[in-house]
């Protein structure tokens, strides 16, 4: 009986061992977030909020901006991890990549994902697409955490199967002008939800005028040139706010705070007579010109 005694607690002591090092091994595992962007709901709340239009065609998304922001967002919220990625989800009619999600899909750390857009310009099968990321990406613990940019109530699925597997899903919303804009039953489902107000959006929306550059009429600067301007801009900015602000700035590289970004983005276009909307390859010019004069400083 003492042997059986003993031999039972040698393999409780062995199974604790175990956990032991496998909680040990999961507390060294980095958490790691995705972004999930609904970009049907995102145009329609966005423009609806800051130029008082769900219609695409009236007002201009500043999307490469909009999604750095996210992301510098996110980096705040889950300050002990990592991004995996952002997903864009939007609609195309026979899912062939419009330009501006072609732009959208050659950004760094974005993966677009198409469905389709019927005749009256409904997307169809942007909710399943979601659903399938979330519930795989959960299943194979590449997330801990989800950030749902949405509103639509075919979403609860996709928010219970990620969290079916352990993940935990945040939801993001855009403030409505009134009432709501995002499902109640998607509301009560998420773990987290937050609201962006207008001052979040207004940097990035903007209503179609005369008055903005035409870069169809204009002479395209080249990837020197307007790297050129942002090293011009960098050593403004550097001058402006010191070397403090320089080594909080520092630790973000590659990404820049949205707020930062968009001055850098509107004092390019004004130094460059041009406008750098979609112009994915120009933006990442200005952005590693304005990095390289601010490293060569610190």
């Amino acid at each position: 009986m003492n042997d059986d005694h003993a031999a039972l607690g040698a393999r409780i002591d062995r199974t604790n061992e175990l956990l032991q090092r496998m909680l040990a091994e999961v507390a060294k595992t980095p958490s790691t977030h995705a972004i999930f962007v609904d970009a049907g709901y995102l145009y329609a709340a966005a423009g609806r909020l800051v130029a008082g239009t769900e219609d695409r065609r009236a007002f201009e998304l500043d999307a490469e901006g909009l999604i750095e922001a996210l992301i510098d967002k996110a980096r705040t919220i889950f300050a002990d991890s990592r991004l995996l990625r952002v997903y864009w989800y939007d609609g195309a009619r026979r899912r062939i990549h419009t330009a501006e999600q072609q732009s959208i899909a050659e950004l760094p750390d974005v993966k677009v994902r198409l469905g389709n857009l019927n005749a009256n310009n409904q997307q169809k099968g942007v909710d399943s697409l979601i659903r399938t990321d979330l519930e795989s990406l959960a299943r194979h613990r590449a997330i801990s955490d989800a950030a749902l940019l949405g509103g639509d109530e075919d979403l609860v699925s996709a928010v219970e199967a990620a969290q079916g597997y352990g993940a935990r899903v945040h939801l993001w919303g855009i403030e409505a002008p009134e009432g709501r804009n995002q499902a109640e039953p998607l509301l009560w489902e998420v773990d987290s939800q937050r609201t962006f107000d207008l001052d979040f959006f207004k940097p990035y929306v903007s209503r179609r005028t005369a008055a903005t550059y035409d870069a169809s009429a204009a002479i395209r600067p080249t990837r020197e040139d307007v790297r050129f301007v942002g090293a011009q801009i960098a050593a403004k900015w550097l001058a402006a706010r010191g070397r403090e602000a320089l080594v909080e700035l520092l630790p973000g590289h590659p990404y820049l705070p949205g707020s930062v970004d968009q001055d850098l983005l509107v004092e390019a276009e004004g130094l460059l007579q041009y406008s750098l909307r979609g112009q994915a390859d120009l933006r990442r010019a200005l952005r590693d010109g304005f990095w390289e004069h601010l490293q060569a400083q610190y």
